[in-house]
């Protein structure tokens, strides 16, 4: 089950779309590390808009993934990769359908 989850905006630099696409990409090896992490997406929103959504069982699961290799990697290439900074918002999940 989960109860709360992440929903990150991120608005890509002119020219680095690919950089971005290949550095979500890459995250998903260090998410499936994480036991807490229930669910982890990597999406694509528009030209240059990209995106992260992952869900976790209670809030300690999301506060060990904000504090893991992850988002520290996000922002240590922030201002690399993104025109602004990213959007980082933390929401509670009322229903979801997992596999299993």
């Amino acid at each position: 089950m989960v109860t709360v989850a992440l929903l990150v905006r991120l608005e890509a630099k002119p020219g680095k779309e690919g950089d971005v696409e290949e550095f979500l990409r890459g995250g998903l090896a260090i998410v499936e590390q994480e036991p807490a992490t229930t669910t982890w997406f990597a999406i694509k929103m528009g030209p240059t808009t990209y995106g992260i959504f992952d869900a976790f069982p209670d809030d300690s699961g999301r506060q060990a993934h904000l504090q893991g290799q992850v988002a520290a990697a996000l922002m240590e290439r922030a201002d690399e990769l993104f025109s602004e900074p990213p959007a980082i918002e933390q929401i509670d999940v009322l229903a979801a359908k997992l596999p299993g």
